[in-house]
């Protein structure tokens, strides 16, 4: 019988803080321009939280059925372990989305911008279509560039234009930022498992590169936030804060770049979901301060 706990493990919650900090920049934003908007940033962090969880049920689904994760590195999933059968975590999935198409209607409704519904339209399938097609993205190497659009430009600026009605550069400076680390979480994840995804046919980014290459383009997208925090402090001094990442995200890279693997890499998946929230939280911060 599948428990209360085996869902909420399901649901991924150690992954959750990446659809929160992208609404919580992006609400920053808008309260830079003095436009923040309670009920329209929940309505956001509503949306963001239930697609990323329709994602996790339908990735766990799509992969267990297939036999993806039998030899995954990382923690067992509810359908390769048994724990509960592909067709109750199938519908979690569709359960999910529907919470999130929901949030979205309502999102587009109070805001007035309607033409988020065609986001919506594309952020949905996105979530499914990462392993749960018969031709996912995600076993051909394009999960990373469509996580950092959907978690960076789309989330920030699409949560700051719903409550100022317009956005700025720096905003998309901060969003492009805030997407990478949500980028580096999978890549964590994808290094992880890469032998056992080689041998099931999943062409993630990292079998596809290569370990070595992928470990250097790992440093190099853990680290360029950074750069981007300096980029929007030139418009919003305060957003200097998340400059405070810069220790904790160089240790990172240089772990991972220097061949940490397997198990090993449990702590840095920790790591970079406590750099990326923390990052997150210190430019919100700084830009509602700013």
């Amino acid at each position: 019988m599948t428990t209360t706990q085996d869902w909420i493990d399901g649901a991924r919650p150690r992954t959750l803080w990446t659809a929160v900090s992208p609404v919580a920049v992006g609400s920053a934003s808008a309260a830079a321009l003095g436009s923040f908007r309670p009920l329209l940033a929940l309505l956001a962090l509503t949306v963001g939280l239930a697609l990323q969880i329709a994602s996790n049920y339908a990735n766990d689904y799509a992969d267990g059925v297939r036999g993806t994760d039998l030899n995954r590195v990382g923690p067992s999933r509810l359908v390769a372990s048994g724990r509960a059968r592909p067709s109750a975590v199938k519908r979690a999935a569709y359960l999910a989305s529907g919470v999130g198409v929901l949030a979205g209607i309502g999102l587009s409704a109070v805001s007035g911008q309607w033409w988020l519904l065609a986001v919506g339209a594309l952020a949905i399938p996105a979530a499914w279509a990462y392993t749960a097609t018969p031709n996912p993205y995600g076993y051909r190497g394009w999960g990373e560039a469509v996580v950092w659009i959907f978690f960076g430009p789309v989330a920030v600026l699409g949560t700051m234009v719903t409550q100022a009605g317009t956005i700025t550069w720096w905003a998309v400076v901060a969003s492009a930022s805030v997407g990478l680390y949500a980028v580096a979480l999978l890549m964590v994840n994808n290094i992880r498992d890469v032998e056992g995804d080689a041998l099931a046919g999943k062409r993630t980014l990292a079998v596809r590169l290569g370990e070595r290459r992928t470990r250097q383009l790992f440093a190099l997208v853990v680290l360029a936030p950074v750069a981007g925090a300096v980029l929007v402090g030139f418009a919003v001094p305060w957003a200097l804060l998340a400059t405070l990442a810069t220790l904790p995200s160089a240790v990172v890279a240089l772990t991972v770049w220097l061949g940490a693997s397997g198990v090993a890499l449990k702590p840095i998946f920790f790591g970079i979901g406590g750099i990326g929230m923390g990052y997150g939280t210190l430019l919100a911060i700084g830009i509602a301060l700013g």
